[in-house]
């Protein structure tokens, strides 16, 4: 079963500026944090797989799956802080046990507007 998210994009950068945009306030960290399980199936089916070397495609399908979910809270987050760009994000993930695994995406909201980046002369 496909998941679709439905946050819709807004400028996200893991640097520190955007060039050609003015950073005109920051508002913080946001994060969207997201815990998985692998699932039964594509556990069973995943740990035969596992036992070959190379990539096991059930649980790549599954990170992929929960970065796209914890960048989309996120986005959620820097909008309800009234933020229309994300500076320096990043992705954290670890395994927490029991076939489950914690992804998040973190970043600074910052509110941007075009014109002369911050720094530049005018």
């Amino acid at each position: 079963m496909q998941t679709q998210y439905t946050a819709q994009a807004l400028p996200i950068t893991t640097a520190f500026e955007f060039p050609g945009w003015r950073i005109d306030r920051s508002l913080g960290t946001v994060f969207g944090l997201v815990v998985r399980s692998v699932g039964f199936v594509k556990g069973v089916t995943g740990g035969f797989r596992s036992l070959r070397q190379g990539e096991v495609p059930e649980y790549t399908e599954v990170l992929e799956d929960a970065r796209r979910h914890a960048m989309d809270r996120m986005i959620e987050n820097a909008r309800i802080l009234g933020a229309n760009a994300v500076l320096a994000m990043r992705f954290d993930s670890c395994d927490i046990g029991n076939g489950l695994a914690e992804v998040v995406a973190y970043g600074t909201a910052v509110v941007v507007s075009a014109g002369t980046p911050a720094g530049a002369p005018a």
